[in-house]
């Protein structure tokens, strides 16, 4: 039986690609960095270990675990991360950091300790979850868009360096998807951002506070099962794919990306 490290399990995407995972096969290592939400995961049947990305030893000692028990780790699946909005000047560079230390250096840091095992077993497949947002970039969105570029600098790389091996690196791009991202990241803008004090309030109320509050209802926000699929080809093919777009509004703004002059691009986007 194949197996499988996914962090970020507490909901949304690696919370259901764990239990269909499981239920498919796999054996499944499904974290979160929350006792709370760990003791529910084993409730319903999943193997669960307490994991916040930003700590090093708790990487260790997960990973330990694991080689205990079955000797090996074929699959990792990076997915924790969260959204940090607010306008660039908004955004102190304290905050800055504490989104990449999350989803940049966490995610890092777990690819760093799983490459030793991977390459001293001389397999394994890894999926690093970025975003559309590491594609394009949106206004109220610089630090989540920063930290997600940044990944795909590494993922680009990584690829190139492990090419005469039998690991495969996947990024994974996702557009909107439901799940409790917009509500987090939400908490995080009122945590972070000056609303009062800041130059964009009135954008913020009219367009970032009143969409991220509403439901996901519009017609390119998609169930997660859209990045499942794409997570299981990305497990079982004999040559994954170094990269898979998930919703209609990730294939649309990537492949504008590719063609459109940088200039008509920029006016695209901000109608967004």
């Amino acid at each position: 039986m194949k197996n499988i490290l996914i962090t970020g399990c507490s909901s949304g995407i690696g919370y259901d690609t764990a239990h269909y995972l499981q239920q498919n096969g796999y054996k499944v290592y499904a974290t979160a960095r929350e006792q709370e939400d760990v003791e529910r995961l084993k409730a319903e049947g999943l193997r669960s270990y307490l994991l916040d990305v930003r700590d090093a030893e708790q990487i260790k000692e997960v990973l330990d675990l694991i080689i205990k028990e079955d000797g090996e780790l074929y699959a990792l699946f990076n997915n924790a991360g969260f959204g940090q909005p607010g306008a660039v000047e908004d955004i102190t560079t304290t905050v800055l950091k504490e989104q990449f230390e999350t989803n940049l250096f966490g995610l890092h840091e777990l690819t760093y300790q799983v490459l030793k095992i991977m390459r001293s077993q001389g397999y394994g497949r890894i999926m690093q979850h970025s975003s559309v947002l590491g594609i394009i970039s949106l206004r109220f969105r610089g630090a989540y868009n920063a930290s997600k570029y940044a990944i795909e600098g590494l993922c680009d790389t990584l690829r190139l360096e492990l090419m005469d091996s039998d690991i495969y690196v996947s990024t994974i791009n996702t557009g909107p998807v439901k799940s409790d991202f917009r509500k987090n990241a939400t908490i995080k803008f009122r945590q972070n951002v000056d609303l009062e004090q800041s130059l964009w309030k009135s954008e913020y109320e009219a367009q970032l506070l009143e969409r991220k509050e509403s439901k996901d209802t519009d017609i390119f926000t998609k169930n997660s099962d859209v990045v499942i699929k794409n997570i299981v080809h990305a497990l079982e093919a004999k040559k994954p794919r170094p990269r898979y777009y998930n919703t209609l509004a990730t294939h649309l703004l990537g492949g504008f990306k590719r063609v459109l002059p940088t200039s008509f691009l920029d006016k695209l986007l901000l109608k967004i």
